[in-house]
């Protein structure tokens, strides 16, 4: 049994002084409605009349697993995660090994890297779908010019572009996001450690992976992780470039709909319940998976 000692006792008291307006304000913000969005998910609440609902017990839920839109929109949302935080990782990667690299210009590259970030993401998807319409947008413009395709596509409304589309426009706007994290572990890898394995005959692949990955595998992850959140609570983007449209709506999208159009904040709570508890399963899965590669032994 291990005693803990009477300053380490008033440090931890401390501490937890310290701790207490931030979990306070975040059991505010976040926590007390979090407990009104579960409650609400066990009534029939509606949102032309809050104030007179009934307790249904799990039967929103019931409904919710049985539902096909709600599943179409759970396959949306995980592909559309997976496929974009891939892309985005990997760019992400090259881009900061390149903007690492010793070159004329650098200073400027890095900024102008960040101007996809900076713009907000209604902009953004406003933006590009104009740039994206079928009668005058200037990609299908460029595609016919090229002679790539014969005439115009609606790529934004075509069921098997729509989400494609979708993601292209996440991996414009969020890859920086990836690359200026992984650039910021690169400035912290020892030139030294390289220095030594090209005097030993270790090529830049060798290096990258033997060397370079595992001294940035924490930040990565850590980036990767809250990619992976922001990817998976999609709204603004799918919303903006296709509407309610069955072939693109995210979980987000989907519980809005319930919440707005349909009115029924029973059920549109239990959708966002949902997606909370969609959100939590991944991030746990992401931490343990993390932990469980920091934690391996060399070789291993």
């Amino acid at each position: 049994m291990v005693v803990s000692s009477p300053l380490a006792r008033q440090k931890r008291r401390t501490a937890w002084l310290f701790l207490a307006p931030v979990l306070l304000t975040l059991a505010g913000i976040a926590g007390w409605p979090l407990a009104r969005t579960i409650w609400f998910s066990l009534t029939d609440a509606r949102l032309d009349a809050l104030d007179s609902f009934d307790f249904v017990g799990l039967e929103n839920y019931q409904f919710l697993l049985t539902d096909p839109d709600w599943w179409v929109a759970v396959r949306n949302t995980l592909v559309f995660a997976g496929i974009s935080v891939t892309l985005e990782t990997l760019l992400g990667i090259i881009i900061a090994l390149v903007l690492n690299a010793r070159m004329r210009g650098r200073g400027m590259l890095r900024a102008a890297m960040l101007i996809p970030w900076a713009i907000p993401t209604v902009v953004s998807a406003q933006m590009w779908g104009w740039m994206l319409h079928d009668q005058y947008g200037v990609i299908n413009e460029i595609l016919v010019w090229l002679g790539l395709i014969a005439e115009p596509v609606a790529w934004t409304a075509g069921h098997g572009t729509a989400l494609a589309a979708v993601i292209a426009v996440d991996v414009w706007k969020t890859t920086p996001f990836l690359a200026l994290l992984t650039l910021a572990a690169l400035q912290l890898v020892p030139e030294e450690l390289h220095e030594a394995a090209e005097i030993d005959g270790l090529g830049p692949v060798g290096r990258f992976f033997r060397i370079t990955l595992p001294l940035i595998w924490p930040a990565l992850m850590v980036a990767i992780i809250f990619r992976t959140l922001d990817a998976l609570r999609v709204f603004d983007l799918m919303y903006v470039l296709t509407g309610n449209s069955r072939a693109t709506a995210s979980m987000s999208v989907y519980a809005r709909q319930q919440l707005v159009d349909f009115q029924d904040v029973g059920y549109g709570s239990a959708a966002a319940t949902g997606l909370f508890l969609v959100i939590a399963l991944v991030t746990a899965l992401f931490i343990t998976f993390g932990r469980v590669r920091l934690g391996a032994e060399p070789g291993r």
